[in-house]
């Protein structure tokens, strides 16, 4: 690769697969696809609003039955999202504040990758673009 970003073929080396996100483990993608979920989201926000609950006092609170949000709590728990733990006839429902954590500092991590990459491609565009004004007007007609 040349100093400007382009290879030597002339290829942009965009550098997108070296930030050591995805193959290094940093990011998990079963947490994220817990998270991914509107509904799952929202049952963490009302978590985390209101305190530990069951399944039937969330879905009081939701467009869904009590059946779906159970489901939606058990994709979150086996995330590790929240705990559960025995309250009569139910179970309730916490976040897990330590899990939580781990996804916003993989989210702020993610955020930092890609910062760089569109650095990387401004960088890049920038390079092009002086390249592109540097040669002549008979060279560019070809």
């Amino acid at each position: 690769m040349t100093g400007d970003g382009l290879t030597g073929d002339g290829l942009i080396d965009d550098g997108l697969v070296d930030d050591g996100l995805v193959d290094d483990g940093l990011v998990d993608d079963g947490l994220w696809s817990a998270i991914g979920d509107p509904t799952r989201r929202r049952l963490l926000d009302l978590l985390l609003a209101d305190g530990p609950g069951t399944a039937t006092t969330l879905s009081e609170q939701l467009p869904v039955t009590r059946q779906a949000v159970a489901k939606h709590l058990g994709v979150l728990d086996r995330a590790g999202l929240v705990h559960v733990a025995p309250a009569g006839r139910e179970m309730r429902y916490q976040v897990d504040d330590v899990q939580l954590g781990r996804a916003a500092a993989q989210l702020a991590d993610v955020g930092q990758a890609w910062d760089r990459r569109l650095e990387r491609i401004k960088r890049l565009a920038e390079t092009i673009q002086k390249q592109s004004e540097s040669v002549p007007p008979q060279q560019k007609e070809k």
